[in-house]
């Protein structure tokens, strides 16, 4: 699956590395289910000694700046790859999820996952281990964005000040109260992951949790004026805007502004939740609450052209692949011996399904193509404009104003 229309600035090799934490690039040979490269690929390696140290790859700062230089080595001049970022509360599994599409067997020895998993030790002291943006890249050329967690309680208290003020210029150095910025943050997250990505997960915990839902209603409303990567307004350069204007007409959606496919997901169900008659429910809210978001009426006007998605559990069909029902997939509560409850199917049998299934979808393509290194350059532009953007400032201030947070 690509993000982008083809095109031969890209590697016939592509470099086959493992983005993950420090001790891995170095070690054992690479290999798992899926095939990853290993030490005997002498490219591979030739690379790996050129690059820089990945034990610090995060695009933004402790000053909420975004920083390139680490994660642009990593990237090539290829146009088909395709960017996923994720966005959730602490403790849903976002990191397992990001894992998991990254194609990490867990089962091989001695290797350490793409993206840390939070520990029994971290629960204990409610830490988040995922802070600001950390970047992966697979293989086949599939950008992961792993986010620090939304709605955090150890996020809020890492950046607050004994005055209660933020310690994080979440508005280009406005000064914030730490709840409020904490609450920006959150929505900032959300705009530049529906920018910048082909598509976006949204963790949710359980069949009751609805807050993310509400976390992307204010992003889809405050979005407007944000470009996808590919805008002229950003690069001039001629690997920015490869493909012909008629090209580039047909991949804009009809409602106007690019919008990355959400992929609500919902975990750590337990079997009474995962009955045919609790899905069917959940998709109605679903359906319900996302019928005027931006990329419900995108899908309404352009008719999708990939197959039917199959469910996970029985009544999460879509039958209809023109339908605006959004996309929603559930996991279950992981037992220890991964045994499947009642009828239903185990934990790791539907992390595997979600990976399948978001790996072939056909999400929308940036209005024109553009290479991986030009996609980083272009999203770290993006932020800025998310950082300065007139509509979430004035949002910023009816929230201050409104008396719910501290001054």
């Amino acid at each position: 699956m690509a993000g982008s229309s083809s095109s031969g600035g890209g590697p016939s090799n592509p470099p086959k590395i493992l983005l993950a934490k420090p001790g891995l690039v170095t070690g054992a040979p690479v290999a798992g289910k899926y095939g990853r490269g290993g030490s005997g690929d002498e490219y591979t390696a030739s690379l790996r000694s050129r690059l820089p140290s990945i034990g610090s790859l995060n695009l933004l700062s402790d000053s909420w700046e975004f920083h390139i230089d680490r994660f642009l080595p990593f990237l090539t001049e290829n146009t088909e790859f395709t960017v996923v970022g994720v966005i959730g509360p602490p403790g849903v599994g976002k990191s397992t999820i990001m894992n998991e599409l990254y194609g990490f067997d867990a089962t091989s020895p001695g290797m350490l996952p793409p993206f840390a998993i939070e520990t029994e030790e971290g629960k204990a002291m409610a830490r988040h281990c995922s802070v600001g943006i950390e970047p992966r890249v697979s293989a086949e050329r599939l950008i992961l964005l792993d986010t620090q967690p939304v709605f955090s309680p150890s996020v809020l208290a890492e950046m607050m000040r004994p005055d209660g003020s933020s310690t994080i210029p979440v508005l280009n150095a406005e000064s914030l109260s730490a709840e409020l910025a904490h609450e920006l943050m959150g929505i900032q997250l959300g705009v530049l992951l529906t920018s910048i990505c082909h598509i976006i997960l949204v963790i949710s915990e359980g069949v009751h949790d609805h807050n993310m839902w509400h976390l992307m209603s204010t992003v889809d409303l405050l979005k407007h004026g944000i470009p996808d990567p590919s805008s002229h307004t950003l690069s001039h350069s001629q690997s920015s805007n490869i493909g012909s204007e008629k090209d580039s007409k047909e991949k804009v959606p009809e409602g106007g502004e690019y919008m990355a496919m959400p992929v609500f997901v919902h975990t750590k169900l337990r079997d009474h939740d995962l009955s045919p008659h609790s899905i069917v429910q959940l998709r109605k809210a679903l359906q319900q609450y996302t019928s005027t978001f931006s990329f419900t009426r995108a899908k309404s006007a352009n008719v999708s052209r990939e197959h039917p998605e199959t469910s996970m559990t029985p009544g999460t069909e879509s039958h209809d692949p023109a339908s605006p029902v959004p996309k929603l997939y559930v996991i279950p509560m992981k037992s220890r011996d991964d045994s499947p409850g009642d009828q239903y199917e185990s934990y790791t049998s539907m992390l595997w399904k979600l990976r399948d299934q978001v790996l072939s979808m056909n999400p929308p393509s940036f209005r024109k193509t553009l290479t991986e290194r030009d996609w980083l350059k272009n999203s770290a532009k993006i932020w800025e404009l998310v950082k300065s953007s007139p509509i979430i400032a004035e949002y910023s201030r009816t929230l201050q104003s409104s008396g719910m947070f501290r001054r």
